[in-house]
Protein backbone atom coordinates (compact mmCIF):
# COMPACT_ATOMS: atom_id res chain seq x y z
CA UNK A 1 0.00 0.00 0.00
CA UNK A 2 3.15 2.43 0.43
CA UNK A 3 4.55 2.42 -2.60
CA UNK A 4 3.11 2.57 -6.52
CA UNK A 5 3.65 0.18 -8.90
CA UNK A 6 4.81 0.10 -12.57
CA UNK A 7 1.00 0.56 -13.35
CA UNK A 8 1.00 3.49 -11.90
CA UNK A 9 4.27 5.13 -12.93
CA UNK A 10 2.56 4.18 -16.59
CA UNK A 11 -0.49 6.06 -15.67
CA UNK A 12 1.13 9.37 -14.46
CA UNK A 13 3.85 9.04 -17.69
CA UNK A 14 1.08 8.78 -19.90
CA UNK A 15 -0.95 11.92 -18.28
CA UNK A 16 1.91 13.93 -18.20
CA UNK A 17 2.54 13.55 -22.07
CA UNK A 18 -0.67 14.11 -22.53
CA UNK A 19 -0.71 17.65 -21.09
CA UNK A 20 2.39 18.92 -21.84
CA UNK A 21 3.67 16.81 -25.31
CA UNK A 22 6.56 15.27 -26.01
CA UNK A 23 7.96 18.20 -28.03
CA UNK A 24 7.61 20.98 -24.69
CA UNK A 25 9.22 18.37 -22.52
CA UNK A 26 12.19 17.66 -24.63
CA UNK A 27 12.39 21.84 -24.81
CA UNK A 28 12.20 21.79 -21.41
CA UNK A 29 15.05 19.20 -20.34
CA UNK A 30 17.11 21.23 -22.99
CA UNK A 31 16.98 24.40 -21.33
CA UNK A 32 18.07 22.97 -17.85
CA UNK A 33 20.85 21.05 -19.49
CA UNK A 34 22.09 24.82 -20.94
CA UNK A 35 21.11 26.70 -17.32
CA UNK A 36 23.42 23.73 -15.93
CA UNK A 37 26.48 24.19 -18.52
CA UNK A 38 26.29 28.23 -17.69
CA UNK A 39 25.86 27.73 -14.32
CA UNK A 40 29.33 25.49 -14.01
CA UNK A 41 31.16 27.73 -16.18
CA UNK A 42 29.94 30.91 -14.27
CA UNK A 43 31.44 29.26 -11.39
CA UNK A 44 34.72 28.20 -13.06
CA UNK A 45 35.37 32.20 -13.82
CA UNK A 46 38.36 33.57 -12.24
CA UNK A 47 37.14 36.69 -11.76
CA UNK A 48 35.23 37.49 -8.45
CA UNK A 49 32.09 39.32 -8.36
CA UNK A 50 32.03 43.26 -7.20
CA UNK A 51 30.16 42.04 -4.02
CA UNK A 52 33.41 39.43 -3.28
CA UNK A 53 35.64 42.43 -3.56
CA UNK A 54 38.55 42.35 -0.88
CA UNK A 55 37.11 44.11 2.54
CA UNK A 56 40.05 43.04 4.84
CA UNK A 57 41.22 46.95 4.78
CA UNK A 58 38.57 48.46 7.08
CA UNK A 59 38.96 46.67 10.32
CA UNK A 60 35.35 45.85 11.86
CA UNK A 61 33.69 47.70 14.28
CA UNK A 62 33.11 46.99 18.11
CA UNK A 63 36.65 45.57 18.97
CA UNK A 64 37.68 46.19 22.12
CA UNK A 65 41.05 45.87 23.90
CA UNK A 66 41.89 43.00 25.98
CA UNK A 67 41.54 43.76 29.42
CA UNK A 68 44.53 44.16 31.31
CA UNK A 69 44.57 42.52 34.96
CA UNK A 70 44.93 44.82 38.09
CA UNK A 71 42.48 47.75 37.19
CA UNK A 72 39.64 49.03 39.04
CA UNK A 73 37.65 47.20 37.46
CA UNK A 74 38.99 43.76 38.59
CA UNK A 75 38.14 45.59 42.44
CA UNK A 76 34.18 46.28 41.62
CA UNK A 77 33.35 43.01 41.09
CA UNK A 78 30.39 41.45 42.64
CA UNK A 79 29.90 37.88 43.57
CA UNK A 80 27.09 35.69 43.33
CA UNK A 81 25.82 34.36 46.43
CA UNK A 82 24.25 31.05 45.59
CA UNK A 83 20.71 30.37 48.22
CA UNK A 84 21.34 28.06 50.84
CA UNK A 85 19.86 25.12 50.41
CA UNK A 86 17.37 23.52 52.76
Amino acid sequence: MGSFSIWHWLVVLLVVLLLFGSGKISGLMGDLATGIKSFKKNIKEDEPDASMADTTAVPPAGNLPPPTVGTAADTNRTTVRQPPTV
